[in-house]
């Protein structure tokens, strides 16, 4: 059988085992790490002792997590992500977002990193997420250009996830304006998603940089989608959502950053169309500023820029306890 925390003899390397066996977005796994430590972690769920906060059948149910038949290959996943020379970032290593400490229990367990991971060193007020339907309208992805060349011009960093339609528009608008753009990526970095955009993919890697949570060989699942808008969310210090369909992913990223306390804008568009009711539904309801322009998402960033500098972000309880500060580091 083999033995979990023989795997890691280090803060890092057991972190990379976790992004392997668990979700992301596991706030029981981010608890018990964040008071214990990622290695102490992995023995805690080898034992069949109470969990600190967990009844014993909640415990039993977060130790079946870390299946023992699963386990058996981490050494030789372990073994190819180093051969691959993709990055891994733990927070306390000089490129670690800071921001995404915001998310406590449910920031990621490390980031898996191919391209500028010196990006995520710049300061919140430098990123903009620009998201939306994948089933853009020409209307969405002219919006989504025009606002992804802005923000490149105020020399801001285009973050999104890579998708087709209005991602896709923001990160080749960033691209064609020579700015820097990030793509979140809900599978791992080693394997592009969607394949009709490998080669915009590639080209993000070459000049930007991809970031994922979970490990090379991951594919993407509809809980890794939901889980990366968190991300996307706390990276950046403003959200705009440029078509969103009522049930569309965005509008999760949107909640995500309005419960953060960053700023969000959402693009108003034809009350005719099904791409206009996720922007619309959150200026009804408050959740978002009214970006219609460039001018807007300007005001919207400075706005947000300036509440963070006269009222610092609110520390959450359950923060991301560092590992042991470092450089970035290649596997």
């Amino acid at each position: 059988m083999v033995v979990l925390s023989d795997l890691a003899d280090d803060e890092r390397t057991a972190r990379m085992v976790l992004s392997m066996l668990v979700e992301p977005n596991d706030p029981v796994t981010g608890r018990v790490m964040n008071g214990l430590g990622a290695m102490e972690t992995l023995r805690l769920a080898e034992r069949d002792g109470a969990v600190v906060g967990l009844s014993a059948v909640d415990a039993q149910i977060w130790r079946d997590h870390f299946d023992a038949p699963a386990a058996k290959d981490i050494a030789a996943r372990l073994d190819q992500a180093q051969q691959s020379g993709i990055q891994v970032l733990v927070p306390g290593d000089v490129s670690w977002p800071v921001a995404l400490n915001d998310l406590g229990d449910l920031a990621p367990y490390v980031l898996w990193t191919r391209g500028a991971s010196s990006f995520l060193s710049r300061p919140l007020q430098d990123f903009v997420t620009i998201t939306g339907s994948r089933a853009s309208t020409s209307y969405g992805d002219h919006v989504a250009r025009e606002l992804g060349a802005s923000a490149v011009a105020d020399e801001r960093v285009v973050v999104a996830g890579g998708a087709y339609g209005i991602e896709g528009a923001a990160h080749q608008a960033a691209l064609a304006a020579g700015g820097d753009t990030i793509a979140i990526l809900a599978n791992g970095i080693d394997r592009p998603y969607p394949a009709g955009h490998r080669d915009l993919l590639e080209r993000v890697a070459d000049v930007g940089l991809l970031v994922s949570e979970v490990p090379p060989g991951a594919v993407p699942t509809r809980h890794r989608f939901i889980a990366r808008g968190r991300l996307m969310a706390a990276l950046a210090s403003t959200t705009v959502i440029v078509e969103a369909a009522g049930r569309s992913g965005s509008l999760g990223v949107a909640q995500h950053a309005f419960e953060l306390g960053r700023s969000v804008g959402a693009v108003p568009g034809p009350v005719t169309s099904a791409a206009s009711l996720g922007p619309h539904r959150l200026l009804r309801e408050g959740t978002a500023s009214l970006v219609a322009d460039s001018a807007d998402l300007a005001r919207l960033v400075e706005r947000g820029n300036a509440r963070q500098v006269s009222a610092p972000r609110t520390q959450v309880a359950n923060r991301v306890r560092p590992a042991t500060p470092g450089p970035t580091r290649s596997l």
